[in-house]
């Protein structure tokens, strides 16, 4: 049985990388990826096969890999955060399912929503739901029945992709949908490159930027595509600056 490592590097800081997969990365014989992720764990990928592409080519990426795999060869694919949150390891076993000798191993690593709550502070102690903006894959009015569905329930909402040159009010749109279910003063918070070293940040700004503000100040807020948005519920309050949500504790 051949076997592929569908491998989540976590944020891009080597201290938050889970040792198996350090280890899954470290006896691979090739390394597959996107061109910026593979560049984040340069320094484990000396001496071995690194087959990169840009945005877009996860397909290609896969089929590279499931090919060299079929050589017994060992490969990991990796993804940022996790990969299975919007990573890698779905379409592998999609495309894999032809390949009965191929064994796909899932290394969970560090999602962005809990890189970035860690930083902002405690958010996401209760039930919370993480949705794209993205509508590349995921129709735009999909994702508009998600986050009011979501918010209707008064959950946490953990937002990727919220914001690029193309979508530019993807995230004021969603602001107005949680506007209609939540008050303008619900506390929010976003963080950019979160826990990515400086040296490893993608685009202008310091890793690690964060910001708590108001649901009505986010709809008004700058962010890209390397932001985490976090919009509270209504047991969500800022503590010694930091946002956390009240899980109802007896004290």
């Amino acid at each position: 049985m051949t076997k592929i490592y569908a491998v989540g590097i976590g944020p891009g800081d080597d201290g938050y990388l889970a040792p198996k997969a350090r280890e899954a990365l470290l006896q691979s014989d090739v390394i597959v990826g996107y061109t910026g992720y593979v560049g984040l764990i340069s320094g484990l990928t000396q001496g071995k096969e690194v087959i990169a592409t840009g945005m877009r080519g996860e397909t290609e990426r896969c089929e590279a890999a499931i090919s060299e795999a079929l050589k017994g060869l060992q490969v990991s694919v990796v993804s940022s955060g996790d990969a299975g949150i919007y990573g890698m390891a779905s379409l592998l076993y999609e495309l894999a399912e032809k390949h009965p000798t191929i064994e796909i191993e899932v290394i969970p690593g560090i999602t962005a929503a809990v890189a970035a709550a860690a930083i902002l502070g405690a958010p996401l102690t209760n039930d919370f739901a993480v949705i794209s903006l993205s509508d590349l894959l995921t129709p735009w009015e999909v994702i508009e029945k998600r986050l009011d569905a979501c918010s209707t329930a008064d959950m946490v909402l953990c937002i990727y992709n919220p914001q690029s040159s193309k979508r530019s009010d993807y995230l004021k749109k969603a602001c107005d949908i949680a506007l209609c279910h939540k008050p303008s003063d619900t506390k929010c918070g976003y963080v950019r490159n979160a826990f990515r070293g400086d040296e490893n940040a993608s685009g202008g700004g310091r890793a690690g930027e964060s910001r708590v503000c108001t649901l009505a100040e986010l709809r008004e807020a700058s962010v890209d595509m390397f932001t985490t948005v976090i919009i509270g519920n209504s047991a969500t309050k800022i503590i010694d600056g930091k946002l956390v949500t009240v899980r109802g504790y007896e004290l």
